[in-house]
């Protein structure tokens, strides 16, 4: 069993990245600028904005805090959005998810000029990514793809079965993995919470990508001797640690990792390629 080193995989990724960086700025470039919108103060919301500074800091890239309170408007937070789309200096932003409850998610993310989409969320580099054309990739789609390629794990004709049908991540991965090129090439199967006897699909899997948000929902009986997981779950749950909880994902590694070729820990697996592929799709920000 191979353990997919996500966390050293990255680290790879942003290495290259911060060469690039560094070679624009040496050519009399600025460097790439990524604004992250905050509105509230969930603590999950609040980390993954922090990991996203520190990676932007390390690479090079600029990087603008933007905070607001949980009680905005929409029409308050649809002219910070306007402002950011009119602002030349900024070159992409993410507006974290999610947003309070009283906000339109999908209206919000529509007013995102898909020009500086860099989480891929808009409807028109979505579309696009559908065609194949050229767009911004949702983050941790784009993540899960280069892990894989980087990780050496062939995917022509293999079957890949996706777990969970989110616009963010199950319904992207399974486009990105039927697609016809190097990286994919999959015959792909999207499963869900409502299809029956979820077992039978997933044991027929020889890459599966588990996103179903449900902590340990695979298990050892679910998965195919041989097969390459991808856990993208994450979720606390109380242990006798530190900290008085422990991190785990949608699959029980304990008694599925046994049973692999290769598996993503949790974490350390998806997360750290998350954010390395939000790195990615800034500069091709800048870039363009």
């Amino acid at each position: 069993m191979q353990l997919i080193d996500g966390k050293n995989i990255a680290a790879r990724v942003k290495e290259e990245i911060a060469a690039e960086v560094a070679s624009r700025v040496a050519r009399g470039e600025k460097p790439p600028h990524l604004a992250a919108l905050l509105v509230g103060n969930d603590p999950a919301s609040e980390t993954y904005v922090a990991n996203k500074v520190k990676a932007c800091r390390l690479v090079g890239i600029k990087s603008t805090q933007l905070r607001y309170p949980a009680d905005i408007t929409t029409e308050q937070l649809l002219d910070i959005v306007d402002h950011l789309n009119a602002d030349p200096d900024i070159d992409g932003y993410i507006i974290q998810l999610p947003l309070p409850r009283h906000l339109p998610e999908e209206l919000v993310l529509a007013r995102v000029d898909p020009a500086k989409d860099v989480d891929g969320f808009h409807p028109l580099n979505i579309g696009k990514m559908t065609l194949g054309l050229p767009a911004y990739l949702p983050a941790t789609p784009a993540g899960i793809v280069e892990l894989i390629a980087r990780q050496g794990i062939d995917t022509a004709g293999k079957h890949c079965v996706v777990v969970g049908r989110s616009n963010i991540v199950g319904t992207p991965v399974a486009i990105l993995m039927s697609r016809k090129n190097a990286r994919a090439n999959c015959t792909v199967t999207l499963c869900h919470s409502r299809t029956p006897d979820i077992g039978a699909i997933t044991r027929q899997a020889d890459i599966l990508v588990v996103a179903i948000g449900v902590p340990r929902f695979i298990t050892a009986g679910m998965v195919k001797p041989g097969a390459v997981v991808i856990d993208v779950g994450i979720h606390r749950q109380p242990a006798d640690t530190k900290t008085g909880y422990r991190l785990v994902g949608d699959v029980d590694f304990d008694t599925v990792a046994p049973l692999c070729s290769a598996i993503t820990p949790v974490p350390g697996g998806v997360g750290p390629m998350t954010i390395a592929a939000l790195l990615a799709n800034t500069l091709q920000a800048a870039t363009r």
